[in-house]
């Protein structure tokens, strides 16, 4: 009995399937499968005019699976879900990339035929690895990598950061079925991006469409330390208790932080603990200026604060929380603008001025009021000259 085999025939509901066509008229089909690594794949030998003949399922080391609807292989990830005249379907659970390859489908007649359906497993990224290269710190930059061990096909990485993709280098590494793929990014880093979110998105065909990997992280960025005092109340008197606060920012956050008076100790009263000084019972002798200093491994900040008691029965205005320095920087401006409308309206006063003169004399022209004078010179030679009164 001849056969007559017919490769890469489209037919329907198999656009990649092959078929054979025995000497009996008897045809075998099947179909390729792609599935997600640890995801279930559905392998189908369908069958035309089948008379009986014995049908066995080999596995690609060629292994027999299942032998006339018998299983022969004890691989329980293998099912057979549907055995009749018409197809051969059997059900792989929990795919590995080993199981890849190609499954003969095999029809018993007079002369053996085979066909064969391949199995692609695809491995999909898992939530990307990130990693900072060295500390950030204010005025540099910064590197990130990010890193998916496993994938296949090769996947997509990208940035984000504050919704806007940031251009990364990316580079894969081929191992043994799967590709390694990172990627990198650098950029300018300044102290208000501390706790900022970069993003690592990673995406290839084994994840669901629309379905992404993404790793989140966030930004810590070093600078030096500023300091601002706080006062409990704006205006002390005697016998007043008054809490001063030292308002510290920086990373690392400074973990010390030293209050002092000028050239002087602390009243004996004093109470220093950490960010707050508390002086309790004050009197005139407590005035002064008063320091709180700061600083971490990128540098030192201090803030001072000047206190005034005032008696119990003086009348004073709070003291205002605009700094002298600005107070001064507006007055000098309403200075300078005063005197430039001043030198404006001068110049502008002379310029009239001149052109009214300029006018008058041309007046005097159109009135036809030039003098002549005539003077003698040499003989046979006469010079006029015009005199304007």
């Amino acid at each position: 009995m001849g056969e007559q085999l017919e490769k890469n025939t489209p037919t329907q509901g198999c656009p990649h399937g092959f078929r054979v066509i025995t000497g009996a008229g008897q045809e075998v089909q099947t179909e390729n499968v792609t599935v997600a690594e640890g995801g279930v794949a559905e392998i189908t030998c369908r069958l035309h005019q089948y008379d009986g003949s014995i049908v066995v399922i080999q596995n690609p080391a060629r292994q027999t699976l299942f032998f006339n609807g018998t299983r022969a292989l004890k691989d329980e990830r293998f099912q057979l879900e549907e055995f009749s005249p018409r197809r051969v379907r059997i059900r792989l659970s929990d795919a590995r990339l080993e199981d890849e390859g190609g499954y003969f489908c095999q029809l018993y007649t007079e002369d053996t035929h085979h066909q064969i359906a391949t199995l692609t497993v695809l491995v999909a990224p898992e939530n990307p690895v990130v990693e900072v290269r060295e500390q950030a710190v204010e005025g540099g930059e910064v590197e990130l990598s990010c890193l998916v061990p496993r994938s296949r096909p090769v996947a997509v990485l990208r940035w984000y950061r504050d919704r806007k993709e940031l251009k990364g280098v990316s580079s894969s590494r081929e191992n043994g079925k799967v590709w390694s793929v990172a990627s990198t990014v650098r950029f300018r880093v300044d102290r208000k991006d501390d706790g900022d979110i970069v993003i690592c998105e990673a995406q290839n065909q084994a994840l669901p469409s629309g379905h992404i990997k993404q790793t989140q992280y966030v930004l810590d960025v070093q600078y030096s330390p500023t300091a601002r005092i706080h006062a409990s109340q704006a205006v002390v008197r005697e016998g007043d208790t008054l809490v001063l606060t030292c308002a510290v920012t920086g990373n690392p956050r400074p973990n010390q932080i030293r209050w002092s008076r000028g050239n002087e100790s602390l009243p004996e009263r004093a109470e220093a603990f950490g960010e707050t000084l508390t002086l309790p019972g004050l009197v005139s002798a407590d005035n002064g200026t008063y320091t709180c200093e700061a600083s971490n491994k990128h540098g030192h900040a201090r803030a001072l604060y000047v206190l005034v008691v005032y008696d119990p029965g003086a009348v004073v205005e709070a003291q205002t929380s605009v700094p002298y320095a600005i107070v001064g920087g507006i007055l000098a401006l309403l200075v300078f603008l005063i005197i430039c409308v001043l030198v404006g309206m001068v110049w502008c006063s002379v310029r009239q001025k001149g052109s009214y003169l300029t006018h008058e004399a041309s007046g005097l022209d159109e009135q036809g009021e030039a003098r002549e004078a005539f003077l003698n010179g040499s003989d046979g030679h006469k010079r006029k000259e015009e005199f304007f009164i």
